[in-house]
């Protein structure tokens, strides 16, 4: 144990090391600036993160946001299609961006040089897109493609999609990121015109740079280019707060498929929403107590051990807008059934509702999270992406450097109390995938994780 505690403590000052301070600065127009310096090498990222994505959508225009995010790349007031694109090539760089759930995203990593040209032109696109029909309607065909090759011919991800439209009655996690089939169906380009009007303003972004760069310099490059655009007058969505589970839900889905999947979820908090604010980060240690490596117990007991499953997952997040769920998920060995699967996950949260943790289980699997963010702190693209995450959640940036200490805080007392609270049946939704026969005929295609553009 004192050897465990060491590495954790070294740990702890390798984490402290590597960060830097964050600047902030507010423009005029109510956008904020996020600047970290990193000087480890001549590079730089750069990210614009707006406070919009599919959470805030309504019915009838579902996939909206990530509808726009193409459409972000497809010509501005100065900008031909394409054209942005083809500028972040010419000088080095990479760039793409993602819709989820809570924010919309575009991000390029360059060299330090360069930074001035990601800034000129995402401050072009953020109120001079010129939304041409011929261009929506080509960009939308392709959305719905991806749709069909990622969702409905993907089964495990149509198994999701179903499963949270079950799981969740009045929240917006209910709808998928990429839309309603029937709504894209039905989408127009008013639609997404006036989706970026409403959203895509500099009082509702955030501007993050993490690299080799001096704050006040990047404070002065977005004065120069975003300090001139106008805010909009937000309209905050409501709330849509999800009442209570009175009872376990299940759903079985038939679609074409190889093999059987099953997914469990139970209603959970996250930050902000929980009485206690160490509640979320022990749901965080839970899902690694079952899920995090080969020594975990869902790969050591349920993989390896009793071979009742070929793969097992637990994730729980707290960092998101509303209220979500912890999550389980698996896929039964060759000669197992989904039912001894189910069970098999039922004896392991049962387990950690009625024993604690053990205190050396609980300082290895510290220990390694703590280590997976010591190595994230070598991707200034990562650093950026946390900053961003948390201040488009509405958590603040500052939440990044709490972190590692909120989970270091954690009990195994605390652990088995979350347990006891949340993974209850009464919060529990059961999606089974039965598999169907497969069209041999039709090409497959792998889910990816998010929604983002595809070069």
């Amino acid at each position: 144990m004192k050897s465990m505690l060491m590495i954790l403590g070294i740990l702890v000052a390798q984490l402290a090391a590597a960060g830097s301070e964050v600047h902030e600065r507010v423009l005029g127009n109510g956008m904020k600036v996020l600047v970290k310096p990193d000087h480890r090498a001549p590079i730089v990222t750069s990210q614009v993160w707006y406070k919009v994505g599919s959470s805030y959508e309504h019915g009838g225009v579902t996939g909206v946001s990530h509808v726009l995010e193409h459409m972000m790349f497809k010509g501005s007031k100065n900008l031909a299609p394409g054209e942005f694109s083809h500028i972040i090539a010419e000088n080095g760089g990479d760039e793409n961006a993602f819709t989820s759930q809570d924010y919309t995203a575009y991000f390029q990593n360059l060299a330090k040089d360069r930074l001035e040209v990601a800034f000129e032109l995402e401050a072009e696109r953020m109120r001079n897109l010129t939304l041409p029909e011929e261009e929506f309607l080509k960009e939308l065909e392709v959305v719905k493609e991806e749709r069909r090759l990622r969702t409905e011919d993907d089964p495990e991800s149509l198994t999701f999609e179903q499963f949270n439209a079950t799981a969740y009655e009045a929240s917006p996690y209910r709808a998928p990121v990429i839309g309603w089939a029937s709504d894209l169906e039905h989408m127009q380009a008013k639609d997404v015109r006036d989706w970026y009007r409403t959203w895509y303003a500099p009082n509702n972004a955030t501007l993050v740079v993490v690299g080799d760069v001096k704050p006040e310099t990047v404070f002065a490059l977005a004065e120069k280019h975003f300090g001139s655009l106008k805010p909009e007058q937000l309209a905050h969505p409501k709330p849509r707060l999800e009442p209570p589970q009175r009872g376990e839900k299940r759903i079985r889905i038939k679609a074409p498929a190889k093999e059987p999947y099953l997914v469990l979820g139970y209603k959970a908090t996250a930050l902000g929403h929980d009485e206690e604010e160490w509640e979320p980060y022990a749901l965080e240690m839970l899902a690694s107590v079952l899920d995090s490596g080969s020594s975990a117990r869902f790969s050591r007991e349920l993989v390896r051990g009793t071979r009742v499953a070929t793969a097992a997952g637990a994730g729980y997040s707290a960092f998101t807008r509303l209220p979500g769920m912890f999550l389980i998920d698996g896929t039964p060995a060759k000669g197992r059934t989904v039912g001894e699967l189910e069970r098999a996950f039922l004896e392991q949260v049962e387990r950690v509702r009625s024993e604690p943790v053990a205190a050396s289980e609980l300082e290895r699997i510290r220990t390694q999270l703590i280590a997976d963010k010591v190595y994230e702190q070598d991707s200034v693209y990562y650093q950026a992406m946390q900053l961003g995450r948390m201040e488009s959640v509405g958590l603040g940036w500052r939440l990044v450097d709490q972190y590692v200490g909120h989970l270091s805080d954690v009990t195994p007392e605390q652990i088995q109390a979350v347990a006891r609270k949340y993974l209850i049946p009464d919060n529990l939704t059961v999606a089974l995938l039965e598999p169907q026969p497969m069209d041999r005929t039709q090409p497959r295609s792998s889910a990816a994780g998010g929604h983002g553009r595809a070069h």
